[in-house]
């Protein structure tokens, strides 16, 4: 029997800015990849499935392909395991600091691990905060997203050319899909 391992793979830019991708056409699309058990969360770019043993790289690589191929879109993809998300959870700093969930929130990073932004001065954005732990940025916004100040420079510096590309997730939307990642 082949060994499956269950991932999430996770969408930048569907379904803002007038990008529409349905989540029927994802999970289609995730299927004809020769990923199973799919299902998708919200309709941010949140997809979970199983799929024989190969890597994050080579699955995401693959989805930004057919998302291509099949629906015109150029979107990037970024896939983790289920053990590598139980990871980006375990890791959070910011974890314990509140009850509300919509004020944390990860940045997931397609490529490599990084280091804290040179640009970053904690005095300039307090009480807003960011944290690296190895490929993720993870962030402390107590307005809120739509209103960060550390937020808005982020996502103005990924969209440069040569910026490194990511999509962030709500702390809550991160529990769910390592909640469904572990039903699979």
């Amino acid at each position: 029997m082949a060994v499956v391992t269950a991932m999430v793979a996770l969408l930048r830019g569907v379904n803002v800015g007038g990008r529409k991708l349905p989540m029927a056409d994802l999970r289609r699309v995730a299927e004809s990849c020769g990923l199973t058990s799919v299902a998708t969360y919200i309709q941010s770019g949140n997809v979970v499935f199983e799929t024989p043993a190969r890597s994050t790289t080579k699955v995401a690589a693959e989805l930004s392909a057919a998302i291509a191929a099949d629906c015109g879109m150029d979107v990037a993809v970024t896939v983790r395991t289920r053990a590598e998300l139980d990871a980006v959870v375990a890791a959070s700093p910011f974890a314990s600091r509140t009850d509300e969930l919509t004020h944390l929130h990860v940045v997931f990073h397609v490529g490599a691990a990084h280091t804290v932004p040179e640009w970053y001065d904690p005095e300039r954005f307090a009480p807003e905060e960011l944290a690296v732990v190895g490929g993720e940025t993870y962030l402390y916004l107590p307005g809120g997203m739509g209103r960060s100040v550390l937020a808005a420079e982020l996502t103005k510096r990924s969209n440069r050319k040569g910026g490194e590309p990511g999509t962030a997730r709500n702390w809550r939307t991160v529990l769910v899909l390592a909640d469904m990642l572990h039903a699979l």
